[in-house]
């Protein structure tokens, strides 16, 4: 949907077919009239502005479920999380004197413990997308294929940190990922030939790979949403893109 907006924003409409390319005139007027001029159509800026951010909405609630959800990390070889970097040597050390389980079942609940996480960014998100004017929202249709996701990264970036501290903490302990990772760092630690004791900070570690893979999965989203046609669902997206 935003790409065919920007599209028409940025280069015209020659190139799509008729149907397409009247939706996207429609819209482009809406956007192009005086605030609160309503086109023929009976579409106003803030029809479209509103749209927009119900489409929003949308893509950023099908992120957050691919996420939150069992194997949303762990089953996702582009968001599984691994060991910290200060401790992925301590991992291969003890995986060659026989203690991998230790260190899969360490993997296992941290990434158990990020999925749980994430499902606490819906609230954050859905304020972001209420203080939003018509004016970003509308902004936004002109901007690159992750205009929306860098603008969440400005609104939101601090307030998810804070956010999913507590939860992460939380689930880390709940998910026994605090003992296993524990019991590697203490293991290792304890070998004859570790010089460099490790004790890394898997909270932060966690949290931080958990809003990175949030804001990439919402990447995704925006990108998809931008190439295809919402599904015009509600009243709004039928009045404003058509049926």
């Amino acid at each position: 949907m935003y790409k065919k907006l920007s599209l028409l924003l940025l280069s015209g409409i020659g190139f799509l077919p008729a149907t397409q390319a009247q939706l996207l005139k429609k819209l482009g007027n809406a956007v192009s009239t005086a605030t609160g001029g309503t086109t023929a159509s009976g579409v106003t800026q803030t029809d479209a502005g509103n749209a927009i951010k119900e489409a929003l909405s949308k893509g950023v609630a099908n992120g957050i479920a691919s996420l939150n959800k069992k194997d949303g990390f762990f089953g996702n070889e582009a968001y599984k999380m691994l060991l910290p970097p200060d401790a992925v040597k301590a991992g291969n050390t003890l995986r060659g004197i026989g203690l991998g389980s230790q260190v899969d079942k360490a993997i296992l609940s941290i990434n158990r413990a990020a999925e749980k996480a994430v499902g606490y960014a819906a609230p954050i998100f859905v304020d972001a997308i209420k203080e939003m004017s018509i004016t970003d929202a509308l902004k936004l249709i002109q901007g690159d294929k992750t205009a929306a996701t860098e603008y969440f990264k400005g609104k939101t970036t601090d307030k998810l940190k804070t956010a999913f501290t507590p939860v992460v903490k939380g689930s880390l302990d709940s998910t026994s990922a605090t003992k296993y990772y524990g019991d590697i760092v203490t293991s290792y630690n304890k070998l004859p030939t570790t010089f460099n004791k490790i004790n890394p900070d898997l909270q932060d570690y966690v949290t931080g790979m958990a809003v990175n893979a949030l804001f990439d999965q919402i990447a995704k989203e925006e990108a998809n949403i931008r190439a295809n046609p919402a599904a015009r669902t509600t009243d709004l997206l039928k009045k404003v893109f058509g049926k």
